[in-house]
């Protein structure tokens, strides 16, 4: 089982790897990067991610617009209660593509609030704390808000929920707060 867990993180990584050579060739060099960490329901997650912007601008009204990016994101997650046992450990990888909508200003600086709604595949099913997931297909939706500093750095708080839509029970999902840096290239 632990053998087959970390071929899974490095086809993971190979792949995600793939990916860039892929989009430099195509002009699909991303937009951004970001680290994030998170907890919730006696768990961590520790995630990475790049970003592509949509480079739209709807609703665009008193310098401000909607604007918005795609998420790939590479994460490891840590359960501190998994099977709801008190300190027993189990850690998983999942792997998300998100759709994100930030209303910003023209320039894509100062305050921001997003929103966005994303599948993931997790690498084992998450059971923790007495929330259990019955699929390894789950949907990500966070709602956030941040500032983006002049030199591109930017700083943000997600609220993120975990759940399958109801496509399998149990359905208990779990959610996080979540802590973000990223950087504007």
């Amino acid at each position: 089982m632990q053998k087959k867990q970390t071929a899974l993180k490095l086809l993971a990584v190979v792949g995600l790897l793939s990916g860039f050579q892929m989009a430099h060739a195509l002009d699909l060099t991303p937009d951004s990067a970001s680290l994030e960490l998170g907890t919730g329901n006696k768990s961590q997650l520790v995630r990475a991610a790049t970003q592509w912007d949509w480079g739209t601008k709807w609703w665009q009204s008193n310098g401000t617009h909607i604007g918005g990016y795609w998420d790939l994101s590479l994460a490891e997650f840590r359960q501190n209660k998994y099977q709801n046992i008190e300190d027993q450990t189990k850690n998983f990888t999942d792997i998300g593509f998100t759709p994100v909508f930030r209303f910003q200003k023209d320039d894509k600086k100062g305050l921001y609030a997003e929103a966005g709604v994303g599948v993931h595949l997790m690498s084992h099913l998450y059971d923790n704390n007495g929330r259990r997931f019955s699929t390894a297909f789950e949907f990500g939706d966070h709602v956030g808000f941040g500032y983006v500093f002049n030199n591109g750095l930017d700083l943000g708080l997600r609220v993120q929920h975990f759940s399958n839509g109801s496509i399998k029970e149990p359905n208990n999902g779990a959610n996080f707060a979540v802590l973000r840096t990223a950087y504007r290239f």
